[in-house]
């Protein structure tokens, strides 16, 4: 399938994001990668062009959404670990250039930490969610604040909640959320198939879905 839209990845040599880039490129998509070293990043293929540049940058994001519809972020704090701002930072950088360049479509992977008015989590996220609170107190809440950009801005964002990530090609049956984390772990390749999926359906528009895989 030739998809006539082309998408800005960040995130896109992570743990999940990689798998995000495989599955966009096997379903005919165009897409433009932001990279810090491209030297790192062995795809070789027509459909990918690289952006060398940090996602911090103002002026890379804006080069590396030039062009196109759609923004896809699978962004974590990474080995070794990023400053732990950027999620909220990132987001205000990728909202900044989309307004300008009138790009309206923008989904983002995150954790089950979390927390939004429609929520009604369970014993078990909610202990997960006190745990990243404890561990990752910085972080944790650089990504709560990273909703309440998104919830405050004008754009069309899907902010999808995850447990943990399994690295797998193996694909299944998706349980989707809105109050409560579904299950313990998520397939990559169900996450990135869940992601692209976002772009042609309005369900979770300005929502924040939990998955997880059966």
């Amino acid at each position: 399938m030739n998809h006539k839209i082309k998408i800005a990845v960040i995130g896109g040599t992570g743990k999940s994001g990689k798998y995000l880039v495989k599955q966009l490129i096997e379903q005919g998509f165009q897409l433009k990668i932001l990279l810090r070293d491209p030297d790192k990043f062995q795809i070789k293929n027509s459909q990918v062009e690289v952006i060398k540049g940090d996602v911090l940058n103002y002026t890379s994001v804006n080069a590396l959404i030039e062009g196109c519809q759609a923004v896809i972020s699978t962004l974590g704090l990474g080995v070794p670990a990023s400053e732990p701002t950027i999620f909220s930072r990132a987001t205000t950088n990728v909202i900044r250039v989309m307004n300008e360049q009138n790009v309206q479509r923008y989904i983002v992977s995150t954790g089950l930490n979390v927390d939004t008015p429609l929520d009604k989590k369970g014993p078990k996220t909610l202990f997960g969610t006190a745990w990243m609170k404890e561990n990752f107190p910085i972080s944790t809440a650089n990504k709560q604040s990273e909703f309440e950009i998104l919830s405050n801005s004008t754009i069309d964002w899907t902010l999808v909640r995850l447990p943990l990530i399994e690295q797998t090609d193996h694909s299944g049956e998706l349980i989707v959320s809105l109050e409560d984390c579904p299950g313990d772990k998520i397939s990559a390749t169900d996450l990135a198939n869940f992601l692209i999926k976002q772009l042609f359906d309005d369900r979770f528009v300005r929502k924040s879905p939990f998955i997880a895989s059966l």
